[in-house]
């Protein structure tokens, strides 16, 4: 037994929920929903044939990364109920090279940019540009394993995030750098992290590896690895450092990275802050654990609010595990010091039992007692929400547990769910509903951030308008979960990459958002509609409104489920969504 009593937050049998009393809200509309247009599929199930989009609104154009073949998917979207193929870009064929990835891709003005890993990831790779009809224009090389690409607003520059991930067996590991790329002359320009070598790093700030790794004199500059870039405007841009759990400040001017700003950590003992840890509990079951998540964001995104910017992070988690290193273990398999204060109001045996804590991964390079004798803190990957941040590194607000107790409510027999598999609890035990993407829009006077859940599936939204105040909008998942996962079978699975295009960009004249399904291979089209559209759709007053809704390509219906100050309607209860603010 455990020495501590507890409530649960929400602790409910798979086939069945039962819920607390209402507590005074009433369910709404919801100012914006989302309806699938049309979706694109390849037919190739789990081989990544579907990962980031671009829209080119002159021509009515998307672009989407197929990783499967190593080449960008031209699709005709003018008609959104029935997207089209029209042409297929390799960069094999245009680099003359065999074995090349494309991890990334973005448009401006026509001119489509891609992100190319090399056939060996540890090499440099390239950008290349090629015009709407797939002409290849010119190309350059940029560090090794460009894994996020994207335009300055203004088209300036293009930017890659260059991962810089080691081989497998660690024989290499490659500087993490930020290439930038000016459009009109095509010279490149390197940001490196070498400053750090030799400067203090910011506490928090992740480096960790093989110990013969960490003794090298610019380990710190191989150790950091971008992920994503985003840029403000044409002189400063913003990269998360998943793994080191960081951002980095880019000075566009001077090639330089100024700040390092850690996340910090979630504490998962505090009220809001709550999560399910076990997929062999046979239950729905969110409540406190003695554990910190490591926020880790992989899709970043940018807005205004005033003479602010903040940063919206899709908080995924990720963990280094190679041939050479893994830092990913299990609670069950750590040895815990039954006296550190985290841990003192539980009984050790039981709080590792694999129906409790035992089943969460959780990394080794963090918690370990000063005398490497046991592990008194624990830290699991991610942190199961979206958070908006300050320039400044300072967290505004975070979700909290809202994710896992929406899909609880909406969905239960389906909850935390993998995205290659229907049975649920899955994906308890590692990461949860693994929030992956953002992407943020502005609709009439309100703000919006999309938010995919690449194993459940689906797109959160919340308006963030007021970025202290964020609240739940809606859920939308075009997922079906009456089929098994496989080619050509069950809806939209693993949302890796979401755009929003806005209505004066839209083939409808409402907003929109464009998903890429990289388990499915399919690539879908929301049409954006409800009250917050109106005639415009975007503030401005060009969109054409009142344009009649396609009829949707997919034949599925997309589940939605929406509600004014974060409530969900269940069982004939309402549910107040609890959340947590800094």
């Amino acid at each position: 037994m455990f020495k501590r009593s507890f409530i649960p937050a929400l602790a409910v049998g798979m086939a069945a929920l039962t819920v607390p009393s209402a507590v005074g809200a009433q369910e709404t509309e919801p100012p914006i929903e989302l309806e699938p247009l049309g979706t694109y599929g390849t037919g190739v199930f789990d081989e990544s044939a579907s990962e980031i989009t671009a829209h080119d609104p002159a021509t009515q154009r998307l672009f989407v990364v197929n990783a499967h073949l190593g080449a960008v998917d031209v699709l005709d979207v003018a008609d959104p109920a029935e997207p089209e193929l029209l042409d297929r870009f390799s960069a094999d064929d245009a680099l003359g090279v065999s074995g090349t990835e494309i991890n990334s891709v973005d448009v401006h003005d026509g001119i489509v940019a891609a992100a190319v890993e090399a056939p060996v990831k540890t090499d440099p790779g390239w950008v290349v540009f090629f015009d709407a009809d797939g002409e290849l224009l010119s190309s350059a090389q940029v560090g090794a394993q460009p894994d996020s690409l994207h335009y300055t607003p203004g088209g300036t520059y293009v930017m890659t995030a260059d991962e810089g991930e080691p081989a497998d067996d660690y024989s290499i590991d490659p500087a993490g750098t930020v290439s930038i790329v000016e459009t009109a002359t095509g010279e490149v320009r390197t940001a490196d992290f070498t400053r750090w070598d030799t400067e203090e790093l910011p506490e928090g700030v992740r480096v960790f590896g093989p110990e013969e790794d960490l003794a090298e004199p610019d380990a710190v500059s191989r150790n950091l690895e971008p992920e994503f870039v985003v840029a403000a405007d044409e002189h400063t841009a913003y990269v998360s450092l998943q793994e080191n759990n960081a951002f980095a400040s880019l000075d566009l001017d001077t090639a330089e990275i100024t700040e390092l700003h850690p996340f910090g950590f979630k504490d998962h003992l505090l009220e809001g802050n709550e999560l399910d840890a076990s997929n062999k509990d046979d239950a729905v079951n969110i409540t406190d654990w003695p554990v910190y998540g490591i926020y880790q964001p992989d899709g970043i995104d940018l807005y205004q609010d005033g003479d602010e910017t903040y940063i919206v992070t899709a908080n995924e988690g990720d963990s280094r595990d190679w041939d050479g290193y893994s830092e990913e273990t299990r609670v069950a398999d750590l040895e815990l010091c039954a006296d550190a204060p985290r841990f003192a109001d539980y009984d050790i045996d039981e709080l590792q039992a694999e129906e409790n804590l035992g089943r969460l991964h959780v990394t080794t390079a963090d918690g370990l007692s000063e005398d490497g004798s046991c592990y008194e803190e624990l830290y699991s990957f991610g942190g199961r929400s979206f958070s908006i941040w300050s320039t400044d590194g300072d967290l505004v607000f975070d979700s909290g547990s809202e994710f896992e107790h929406i899909l609880a409510e909406t969905d239960p027999d389906h909850f935390n769910a993998n995205n290659d598999d229907n049975d649920p609890d899955k994906r308890s035990d590692d990461k949860g509903p693994e929030p992956e993407d953002v992407a943020i829009g502005t609709i009439g006077e309100r703000t919006y951030a999309f938010i995919g859940l690449e194993r459940v599936g689906g797109v959160m939204v919340y308006d963030i308008t007021d970025p202290a105040e964020a609240t739940y909008v809606t859920y939308v998942t075009n997922r079906d979960f009456s089929a098994e996962p496989g080619p050509d079978s069950g809806g939209d699975l693993g949302p890796e990459g979401l755009l929003f295009i806005g209505a004066d960009d839209s083939p409808t004249g409402r907003p929109a958002l464009a998903v890429a399904n990289e388990v499915s291979g399919t690539t879908t089209l929301f049409d954006i509609t409800g009250e917050a559209v109106g005639d415009g759709g975007n503030g401005d007053g060009d969109g054409d409104g009142d344009q009649a809704l396609p009829e949707t390509g997919t034949g599925a219906t997309g589940l939605l489920v929406g509600t004014a100050a974060a409530a969900v309607l269940v069982g004939g209860a309402v549910i107040l969504m609890r959340r947590r603010r800094a």
